[in-house]
């Protein structure tokens, strides 16, 4: 009787191992965006987790185009041009940092304990929690812009366009290094607090807010080579010229050079953690 058991189990252990292993691409991508509608069906019953994204973006645009705005180009009118690109970049790209606090909290419940024990891709449930949060930036997108228009901004369609794909592009690969940072971590709030002091930073010093002229000559030498000003720029451009210029080039670069190198760690460190 045991030893019929042992031979299941190791059958049984067996299959999961081979189905694991030939998961192919085309069926990687479909349990990807499987796991990617159980987050949206998370957010559908949780609906406070879309707050932030809803909130963050009016209450930054009103907030910094008022106070800076007669400031930095005399009037709210002149700067709506370059202080919205700089809000839809920032705030965006924090949206991000839900993506890391959300895989903890899973891994915490034992979430992926049960992901593990399925025969499915390995990346699958990270990429599908990332894929669900492309709605997180697709809405926080629309709202920047919405707010921009009612406030007298009017920008290129096609830059709109473009600016949107662009900055959502971005966005997902940087979530890469937030899930790593999930998986690597033990608690949500060291994720949540240790992303912050990493993309404040890298948001406020930035051309996202003030022009780079009017900078200390130390800090403009950083600001220019900034990932965020790249991005900050290419959005301006599309916008406000409806051009293309090196700076969307740039980002595009730039996420796939995050996502070549993040994406392969933070399945790693995933798996690691799951076993």
């Amino acid at each position: 009787m045991t030893t019929t058991l042992t031979r299941r189990s190791i059958t049984t252990a067996a299959v999961r191992a081979e189905a694991k292993t030939s998961v192919g691409l085309a069926e990687t991508v479909r349990q990807s965006f499987s796991m990617g509608y159980r987050g949206l069906l998370k957010i559908r019953h949780n609906p406070e987790q879309l707050f932030d994204v809803v909130l963050q973006p009016i209450i930054f645009t009103l907030m910094f185009t008022y106070i800076f705005g007669g400031a930095i180009s005399g009037n709210v009118h002149d700067y709506l041009p370059v202080i919205i690109p700089g809000i839809l970049v920032q705030t965006v790209i924090v949206t991000s940092i839900v993506t890391g606090t959300q895989l903890r909290e899973d891994m915490d419940k034992g979430v992926f304990d049960r992901f593990r024990s399925l025969p499915i891709a390995r990346i699958s449930p990270l990429a599908g929690a990332l894929l669900a949060d492309v709605v997180r930036y697709l809405l926080a997108t629309l709202i920047t812009f919405g707010v921009g228009f009612a406030m007298g901004w009017r920008p290129d369609p096609l830059g709109v366009l473009g600016s949107t794909l662009l900055v959502i592009v971005c966005s997902f690969a940087v979530s890469w290094i937030f899930a790593l940072m999930g998986c690597l971590m033990q608690k949500a709030s060291a994720v949540q607090g240790i992303s912050m002091l990493i993309m404040f930073p890298l948001t406020f010093m930035s051309n996202a807010f003030v022009p780079v002229e009017t900078m200390p000559g130390w800090l403009q030498g950083f600001v220019k080579v900034n990932p965020v000003s790249h991005l900050v720029s290419a959005v301006r451009e599309m916008c406000n010229n409806g051009h293309i210029g090196t700076h969307v080039v740039w980002s595009l670069v730039g996420a796939a050079v995050i996502i070549a190198i993040f994406a392969p760690l933070a399945v790693r460190a995933y798996i690691r953690e799951a076993r």
